[in-house]
């Protein structure tokens, strides 16, 4: 199939488009098959292991769009993902080779509209120009991925600009309710020395570029993200929203943690926040884990980095107390289904878990 033309001259809002949440309605979640040994040094077989659980959970209630360099890591998924108690059948591996395969980050972002008779749905897809978190030379096979599925699913594909040039964010540096409001931090975007996407654009083009290309009017910035975040600061390791009006915010309470005095920072600005009505948003505290460490290096393990799929939450676990004090927490505000735990203590030496390996595609 080839992309639907669009009018390069209107943004996804011009045209009625805007990200929906995610806890709505899946057509299929993406993930990219594990590959890339530095991700995880040592552990790779590991973590092949863990996306069977993963896929095996997502695929209950979705499709699962798996991407995998060639024929022979197809077959090395299948035998994978089948002994883990996967239903092949709702697997649909695409031969598209990546980098590493952080799928939040480098997958397609979709954005939505209503057709006329507001009986069926329309889906496109937002090219962010993935650059590797702007640290990592490796990225321009990751970059193709948002072409590639526009092209796969037959999708209109808008290139994200701003100030003439690509707009580069990622996935799991934006958060939104699907009501028009959009958090992010200014630690990942607003920084001018470190891993700067986008050098020279300050706040209020951002600020203007979240607007056209995810349809919303309402953009929140906190301030930092934990120690040991590779993508030094996304969001969905720091807050989420659960629905609407509410969201869950990391929170460390030993004061003596390094990740003390930036955690407390988000929670004084949180009280300030409005949404897209005016109202303030109900704020739960999600606790952190006690440090995990790999080879000397502190890991940013964070239980905000769930993932919301149709028939189940699944929630990174680190073998720690709070494990079930989170999930207890996620269980009383995800009432619609079940919060389950997925061990992460391997996951999160590549700087990332479940919200970071998974990139929804809304039905």
């Amino acid at each position: 199939m080839v992309t639907k033309a669009i009018d390069t001259n209107k943004s996804p809002a011009d045209l009625g488009f805007s990200m929906p949440a995610e806890w709505e309605p899946h057509e299929a979640t993406w993930l990219g098959w594990p590959h890339n040994s530095a991700d995880w040094p040592d552990k790779l077989d590991t973590i092949r292991w863990v996306y069977g659980e993963m896929a095996r959970r997502i695929g209950a209630g979705e499709r699962v769009r798996m991407l995998v360099n060639n024929s022979a890591s197809e077959q090395m998924a299948r035998r994978y993902l089948s002994r883990a108690g996967c239903d092949l059948r709702k697997i649909r591996f695409i031969k598209h080779p990546t980098n590493r395969g952080w799928m939040r980050d480098s997958g397609p972002i979709f954005v939505r509209k209503p057709e006329l008779n507001k009986q069926r749905l329309e889906t496109a897809i937002v090219h962010f120009h993935f650059n590797a978190w702007a640290k990592y030379d490796d990225w321009k096979k990751d970059r193709r991925v948002p072409e590639m599925a526009a092209k796969l699913l037959g999708k209109r594909l808008f290139n994200a600009r701003a100030q003439g040039r690509d707009f580069v964010i990622e996935g799991g540096g934006i958060e939104v309710n699907g009501r028009g409001t959009v958090l992010t931090t200014e630690e990942c975007y607003l920084d001018p020395k470190v891993q700067v996407r986008n050098p020279g654009l300050a706040r209020k083009e951002y600020e203007e570029t979240f607007k056209k290309y995810l349809g919303v009017n309402n953009v929140l910035w906190l301030v930092a993200g934990p120690v040991g975040d590779d993508t030094h600061g996304h969001i969905d390791d720091i807050c989420r929203f659960v629905d609407r009006k509410t969201l869950v915010l990391i929170k460390e309470d030993r004061p003596k943690d390094a990740n003390y005095r930036p955690l407390a920072e988000n929670w004084d600005r949180v009280a300030e926040f409005r949404l897209e009505d005016g109202s303030k948003p109900e704020v739960v505290a999600l606790p952190m884990p006690a440090p995990v460490y790999f080879d000397g290096y502190r890991l940013p393990a964070s239980y905000a980095n769930f993932y919301i799929c149709n028939v189940a939450v699944i929630v990174p676990t680190f073998n720690d107390p709070n494990d079930r004090v989170a999930l207890g927490i996620l269980g009383e505000l995800f009432r619609d289904r079940p919060v389950i735990g997925i061990h992460a203590v391997d996951l999160v030496l590549g700087f990332g878990t479940l919200h970071c390996l998974t990139q929804q595609q809304p039905a």
